[in-house]
């Protein structure tokens, strides 16, 4: 059964250009073979991000989906991967964040569908 996640990760101030131009270079971009094998390597099905402007600073918002979350979280902070080991360097700069010593992720409280 597929598991779904969404969290915001801040982004540092004047990172915001950056974020924005490495995730559409792995969307759709000169990274984007490289993003696709890792996320196909770390049983993630989608992952999607968008970009929120806050009072409080700009925020990333992402979305991911995988068939066992914990192990595709776990791949990603730990694979020797070079892309792997890009992404790590930059969640590292522009949400300050070290995704090898985990991240705490969001208490869902509430699951609507129809």
């Amino acid at each position: 059964m597929t598991q779904t996640i969404c969290f915001a990760l801040p982004i540092v101030p004047g990172a915001t250009d950056a974020d924005r131009d490495e995730m559409l270079a792995c969307w759709r971009g000169d990274r984007s073979d490289d993003h696709r094998n890792s996320r196909i390597r770390h049983g993630i099905t989608r992952e999607a991000t968008w970009i929120q402007s806050t009072p409080g600073g700009d925020v990333a918002i992402v979305l991911l989906e995988s068939d066992d979350l914990a192990a595709s979280l776990f791949g990603v902070a730990t694979s020797n991967d070079p892309f792997d080991e890009w992404f790590r360097s930059h969640a590292t700069a522009v949400h300050g964040i070290d995704l090898a010593a985990g991240v705490n992720l969001p208490e869902q409280v509430l699951d609507y569908a129809s």
